[in-house]
């Protein structure tokens, strides 16, 4: 369960980060600034579609810190587990590699997210 004036402080430590107004932040991630406002004060839970717009919008957010305070803030780029990338991919499955390579033009890539084996995850949106 995530405690909601720890949440709020991580929120607005958000906020003061990327020196913006409550209002711009709610206008970024697509929320009413009455939303913001409500959570800052304890008065509203974030939802589970709240938690999401903030991560999308702001990659360098890991959604542990963001929830429990477990991790870290902004995130640090995490070094390759060179075992997990020399496994063999099974049949039928695509490297990374050959999906950002193929031929057809009007294909674009909307939208990236790479899990960790800690458990967190990184969102890239075009």
């Amino acid at each position: 369960m995530v405690n909601n004036e720890k949440f709020a402080k991580r929120l607005k430590h958000v906020i003061d980060y990327y020196g913006e107004s409550a209002a711009a932040f709610a206008e970024k991630i697509g929320v009413q600034r009455s939303s913001i406002s409500h959570i800052l004060s304890g008065r509203n839970k974030p939802s589970l579609e709240f938690v999401l717009k903030v991560l999308s919008a702001y990659p360098e957010v890991e959604l542990y810190w963001l929830l429990n305070g477990t991790g870290e803030f902004p995130a640090t780029a995490k070094a390759l587990d060179f075992k997990s990338v020399n496994n063999p991919i099974p049949e039928g499955e695509k490297k990374a590699s050959e999906i950002l390579h193929e031929s057809n033009s009007n294909k674009t890539i909307e939208r990236i997210v790479i899990f960790y084996s800690d458990g967190s995850f990184k969102n890239f949106q075009n």
